[in-house]
């Protein structure tokens, strides 16, 4: 099980807590095999990187999902081994796609504690334009967060580019991945339900239908990722290899 090629720098509190889960999850989940074992420091200290992060993330997703513990464990044994932490991530942003809304109240402390640092005012007000969070009363001090964003915004409060850039690649991202969301819609709808609405009039046979285009959504979300991956890799190759 990978853990990133970064140093594990984590104590099993401070895991626990960018997780916001208790440190007797993570003790649990690792005797069960679910997180790989920390790097043993000096004084016997375990420490945790991204990749355990990444991966307590992944559970605590499937857990919401309604998976059991055997499930999950059979879901984790079929990745491969040698993952990284971003490989993780987007894992679990395509489990957490499909879900029900699961935004979070979290205090200014709790939202500190799960982000690993101190956020200034300005850093508040860019995860807010980012869409991570938004003050759900600006009077008492509780932001509705999601946590599936959290940790990317929080990277991206230090990545050295302009802030009116990340914000205008995340409306880049929203108008392209909606314009494709309507074109397969549209093309669902024309080529599949409605030809087969004409044919079919039994009941059961439309619920089949609309079971089938919600099954649809994970298979077709892994496509539009993995097409996306291996799109921007050949542009960024084309962009910035010398000639």
């Amino acid at each position: 099980m990978a853990t990133g090629t970064e140093e594990p720098t984590l104590t099993v509190d401070e895991l626990a807590a960018r997780a916001g889960v208790t440190v007797r999850t993570v003790r649990f989940y690792s005797t069960r095999g679910l997180l790989p074992p920390p790097v043993i420091g000096p004084r016997r200290v375990g420490h945790y990187g991204n990749g355990h992060l990444s991966r307590l993330a992944l559970i605590e997703e499937l857990q919401h999902q309604g998976m059991t513990l055997a499930a999950i464990e059979r879901y984790l044994e079929q990745l491969p081994p040698d993952l990284s932490a971003q490989d993780l991530a987007i894992h679990r942003a395509l489990v957490a796609a499909w879900a029900p809304d699961s935004a979070q109240d979290a205090t200014r402390a709790e939202l500190e504690r799960r982000a690993g640092r101190t956020l200034a005012e300005e850093d508040i007000d860019r995860l807010a334009a980012m869409g991570v969070l938004e003050r759900a009363d600006p009077g008492d001090g509780v932001y509705r967060v999601d946590p599936g964003l959290l940790r990317l915004g929080v990277e991206l409060l230090d990545v050295p580019i302009a802030h009116e850039t990340i914000l205008a690649a995340r409306t880049v991202l929203l108008d392209h991945t909606r314009s494709a969301a309507q074109e397969l819609t549209r093309l669902f709808r024309d080529e599949v339900w409605n030809p087969y609405r004409e044919r079919e009039a039994d009941p059961e046979h439309v619920r089949a239908m609309k079971s089938l285009s919600a099954h649809m959504q994970p298979m077709v979300l892994q496509a539009l990722v993995t097409a996306f991956q291996r799109s921007l890799k050949e542009e960024l190759r084309a962009a910035f290899t010398a000639e």
